[in-house]
């Protein structure tokens, strides 16, 4: 927008972000083009884990909490997985960073495969 000769409170309209904002930006792209504005990727700390460790820590989470003590009920909690980080690896994780923990394993978790389906020249009967 700004080659195109779109102002900053303009683009700050169309994009729905503050001018303080958009300034910023054009600020950046006057500088160093449009290499500046592209995403420097997902905002917030690194994780404090190493890939070996969030390997380790997958592979405790599915054995169970009973093998690590909580046998009175079977599930997982943010405060158990917190308990649980720092026995195996002496690093403390709030609950809410534990969320964040298991929501990016989840986000990287390999899809399986899914279910067979039918091959496309197979035909089925009609229902009825």
């Amino acid at each position: 927008m700004f080659a195109a000769g779109v102002s900053p409170p303009e683009v700050a309209r169309k994009l729905r972000v503050s001018r303080k904002s958009a300034y910023v930006w054009h600020r950046a792209w006057r500088t160093a083009g449009v290499e500046a504005l592209e995403s420097k990727g997902p905002g917030g700390p690194r994780c404090r884990l190493s890939e070996a460790q969030v390997q380790r820590l997958e592979a405790a989470l599915d054995a169970g909490p009973a093998v690590w003590g909580w046998t009175e009920d079977q599930r997982w909690t943010l405060a158990r997985v917190a308990v649980l980080i720092g026995r195996l690896f002496h690093v403390t994780y709030t609950p809410r960073g534990v969320s964040y923990l298991l929501h990016r394993l989840k986000a990287g978790a390999r899809r399986r495969p899914s279910a067979r389906r039918p091959n496309a020249t197979t035909r089925r009967s009609p229902p009825g």
